[in-house]
């Protein structure tokens, strides 16, 4: 369920109104008039679902074992895609002239050690100990009481 605030108006989901031409419209119905086809026969309109299901009926009302299912239609073949990028690679490096082996592995310089910080534990702990009783006190201004 929604609020009444919450529901909008569906005409402002309307499109923008566009003017169109009669050109525009006769060019559009010669489109689908071409497009159209009158007869749905071949092998793409076929129902084998339907025709499969009435065979398995017709099996069964008379005690045969069930047809064998078709085999499915295998697909074209898989291209591995790694294969194909490191061709094209190789196809675009020889065309500019470059070498066409494996790229050059650089080592990364060490990083230099870090400093050991200096030590003021002393200031650190005092500050921590009185922001703690700042936000404590914090804490418990802020709380109101609960009402039924």
């Amino acid at each position: 369920m929604r609020w009444p605030d919450e529901i909008r108006d569906p005409t402002e989901l309307l499109p923008p109104p566009v003017e169109v031409s009669d050109e525009e419209i006769d060019s559009a119905l010669a489109l689908t008039d071409t497009m159209t086809v009158d007869t749905q026969q071949g092998p793409d309109f076929e129902d084998r679902h339907t025709e499969a299901i009435a065979q398995i009926i017709e099996a069964k009302r008379k005690a045969k074992p069930l047809p064998a299912a078709p085999e499915p239609e295998r697909s074209a073949a898989v291209l591995d895609l790694m294969a194909a990028l490191q061709e094209s690679v190789s196809k675009v490096k020889a065309s500019r002239g470059e070498e066409a082996g494996p790229a050059e592995v650089h080592e990364l310089p060490k990083l230099k050690p870090k400093t050991a910080a200096k030590k003021t534990t002393a200031k650190k702990t005092t500050a921590k100990k009185t922001t703690a009783k700042k936000t404590a006190a914090k804490k418990t201004a802020s709380r109101r009481p609960r009402t039924a």
